[in-house]
């Protein structure tokens, strides 16, 4: 049997659908737009790979310009590439790098100030005198900042070697950043900022790499995650010596003799006993691998000569049951 409202019934339904919509509150719209983030783990991960590479930088800029050269990692943070180039100076250097054999487009920006003291160095400068007024690097200064970019670039290649093989390599230098866009605005980048020291002159290096990039290698990334314990379990012990079982090593037994000289070594017959200046009583050294490890007694055992242990060159504590090594003793 089929029930039929009432219009009471009906009016206190809707009521209730509207007063559900006034709880829920103002509807927000969604932001397509959005920066897509990295987790902070591959963050951590890319921060660890430009550490090495802020590292090596330095040396290899103190040795191609003969001066000494101070890096710093600054910061890291993630961002839209339109509020990357609205942070950058007019004029600035800002370099389009390529990172072959994947397709995409980092960038690389240096202040004014930091560029003219590197060009000052490598002109044979001392790097003493003040920077010039803020103004455009001229064609000859590019092909300077060029060569100096190989050196910068050819490092960040070799750091990256730890995640993927990805070759760094300038395409073109600009020095008014609005005009080209190589990179979306609305995309992602994570930006990497090094203080560079050089002399009385510090300034800023910033690497800006699409986060979609980085987000590629995630699989890749995930292999710089994993951290070493300090103290290796006991599962791990025992599956050590389980795959130590089988290894090798080289025994001997060998006694301090003392010193001979060549005369009566030379006029040694047959029969003749040579006496040696270590006495029959105290212990023989025994080595493994060639360090001294072990201390006994060389003693026949079934017509071969054996090796007694009596102590460990470690802890000297006499050991319960001697263990015996078949192996040939060097007397």
């Amino acid at each position: 049997m089929r029930r039929v409202l009432s219009q009471q019934e009906i009016d206190a339904v809707f009521q209730g659908s509207a007063e559900s919509k006034e709880a829920r509150g103002d509807v927000l719209a969604f932001d397509f737009n959005r920066l897509d983030r990295l987790p902070k783990s591959q963050l951590r991960a890319l921060h660890l790979v430009h550490e090495n590479f802020v590292r090596n930088l330095a040396s290899s800029l103190s040795a191609y310009l003969r001066s000494y050269v101070a890096l710093n990692l600054v910061s890291m943070e993630q961002m839209s590439y339109g509020e990357f180039q609205e942070g950058l100076g007019n004029p600035t250097c800002i370099a389009y790098i390529g990172m072959a054999p994947y397709e995409a487009t980092s960038v690389m920006e240096l202040n004014m100030s930091l560029v003219f003291q590197l060009i000052e160095l490598l002109l044979g400068s001392k790097g003493s005198s003040p920077p010039p007024a803020q103004r455009k690097i001229t064609d000859i200064e590019k092909k300077l900042v060029q060569t100096l970019m190989r050196v910068v670039l050819r490092d960040l290649s070799e750091a990256w070697k730890s995640v993927a093989d990805v070759v760094f390599s300038i395409q073109s230098l600009a020095s008014e950043p609005q005009l080209l866009y190589v990179i979306a605005p609305g995309e992602a980048v994570i930006v990497i900022a090094i203080e560079v020291r050089v002399g009385p002159t510090s300034g800023l290096m910033n690497l800006a790499i699409p986060s979609i990039f980085i987000k590629r290698l995630r699989h890749k990334f995930d292999q710089l995650q994993k951290i070493r314990r300090a103290e290796s379990t006991e599962d791990d012990q025992v599956h050590l010596a389980k795959l130590l079982d089988g290894a090798t090593l080289t025994f001997q037994a060998e006694i301090d003799g003392g010193t001979v000289s060549a005369e009566t070594l030379v006029r040694l017959e047959l029969d003749q006993v040579l006496v040696l200046d270590h006495p029959a009583e105290p212990h023989v050294q025994g080595f493994l691998n060639g360090k001294q490890k072990l201390l006994g007694s060389v003693m026949l055992n079934r017509g071969k000569f054996a090796f007694q242990v009596h102590q460990t060159r470690a802890a000297q504590d006499s050991l319960t049951k001697p263990a015996q090594l078949t192996a040939p003793a060097q007397v």
